[in-house]
């Protein structure tokens, strides 16, 4: 049975249609409500893709079930890692999509050329990953201006209903509702065992030991109030994309949690409860510093203490040696409790791999947070697109018309189209 308790400073929108047929009423009543509603308030899709993920059993489902969705304006597609002929594929497995479609070839020519002019005048995020790809995909948002609320999630949910979709976006298109971000939270589990480590055993005792240390932190207390902090589901009001300055590496979600947590009010902010269950492709535990969970726990820990130092802590030796006990203390409690929960529900539990989990994400903290005290600016966020605008107020519409042509170019009925749009360039 689902709960309706109410979590530190963020509202949470709880799912309480628990019996089947409830579920799927309710469902069909929000989706109607929602094409009503988005008459008034469209909304676009963001998705992150690499090609790779074209070649999973997630992306048919995930294809097929947009494909029946009304309520979505446009879909932005940022598809990374393509040579030409899989950007040619892509587009033919993409064509499915009914809604306004752009499809953003990041290493093509057209925007190879974008990201470079960028680069030179030192406007453009440098580091390759998601978080390019959200960038760029939000500068396409904002040449469309489509959307009003504009929503992303990942392209790996194995478990994906556009019932997700659905209850993301509901409490910032319905007229009630005065939010401005959103973002998704769901059980990990499946297979028979939990799953979600670096959320579990990393982020919630690493939060709680930091507070322990620190003392009261508003901050901290509003990251420990999502359930799933690292989800990678959310939506926006669009209002929000030029000011939103974002991470470039696997801190993005953390980050973008801080940088909405100082522009808005907690009031302004919910969680919602997306899925009774949610699967994804799975990053290996690792052991070197640029592979696998090692790297995403760096990231996090990195940009973790970066916005918490911002807040006027100090993180001296003292605090990271103290840290690393306080962590693995409250990792191992956590550890406990879990095994409990999944025992439970049926469920096994590996004590050994998680016990080994916490050790590695224990050092990996040292390690991460000795490299912030030598150098506390870090990878530098990238930059905003008000901030990209005032100097290059067109790029959002030349980056706009530069995937146009190339799907124009590269899709089936390249021909007309793409004259179509070289006339407009020529104008």
């Amino acid at each position: 049975m689902t709960d309706f308790y109410q979590t530190g400073p963020i509202t949470t929108i709880h799912s309480l249609d628990q019996d089947t047929s409830e579920q799927a009423d309710r469902v069909s009543t929000m989706s109607a409500e929602l094409v009503e509603h988005a008459r008034h308030r469209p909304v676009s899709l963001i998705l992150p893709c690499l090609y790779s993920e074209l070649e999973t059993a997630a992306m048919p489902r995930i294809l097929d079930e947009l494909s029946r969705v009304e309520f979505v304006s446009e879909i932005i597609i940022g598809l990374d890692r393509a040579t030409e002929a899989e950007y040619r594929h892509a587009l033919e497995v993409f064509r499915v999509l009914p809604q306004r479609l752009h499809v953003l070839w990041n290493d093509g020519p057209r925007l190879r050329e974008i990201h470079q002019a960028l680069a030179d005048r030192s406007l453009a995020p440098l580091k390759e990953g998601k978080g390019r790809n959200v960038w760029y995909c939000l500068g396409v948002q904002q040449g469309s201006g489509v959307g009003e609320v504009v929503a992303l999630h990942d392209c790996d949910i194995l478990t994906y209903q556009s019932s997700m979709l659905s209850k993301l976006v509901y409490p910032l298109v319905h007229p009630e509702c005065d939010f401005v971000f959103a973002k998704g939270y769901y059980a990990r589990y499946a297979d028979g065992k939990l799953n979600g480590r670096v959320c579990r055993l990393l982020l919630s005792p690493l939060l709680r030991s930091l507070r322990q240390l620190l003392g009261p932190s508003a901050v901290l207390d509003y990251l420990d109030s999502f359930r799933y902090a690292l989800s990678g589901e959310f939506a926006m009001m669009a209002s929000a994309v030029p000011d939103t300055r974002l991470p470039s590496d696997w801190g993005l979600e953390i980050g973008l949690l801080c940088d909405i947590y100082h522009r808005y009010s907690t009031n302004q902010i919910c969680q919602v409860d997306i899925a009774d269950r949610y699967d994804h492709k799975h990053q290996p535990l690792g052991d070197d510093a640029e592979g696998g969970l090692v790297k995403m726990v760096k990231d996090i820990t990195s940009t973790l203490l970066k916005q918490i130092s911002a807040e006027g802590a100090v993180v001296d030796e003292g605090v990271l040696s103290a840290l690393h006990s306080t962590y693995l203390r409250s990792a191992n409690e956590m550890s406990r409790r879990f095994q409990c929960d999944a025992v439970c529900n049926g469920l096994s539990y590996d004590v050994a791999r998680e016990q080994e989990a916490v050790n590695l994400f224990a050092s990996t903290i040292l390690e991460a947070g000795r490299g912030f005290r030598e150098d506390p600016g870090g990878e530098p966020d990238m930059p905003t697109w008000r901030c990209v605008r005032s100097a290059e107020p067109e790029l959002p519409a030349r980056l706009l018309e530069a995937v146009h042509l190339d799907m124009a170019d590269y899709g089936n009925n390249s021909g007309s189209t793409a004259s179509k749009f070289r006339k407009i360039r020529a104008a």
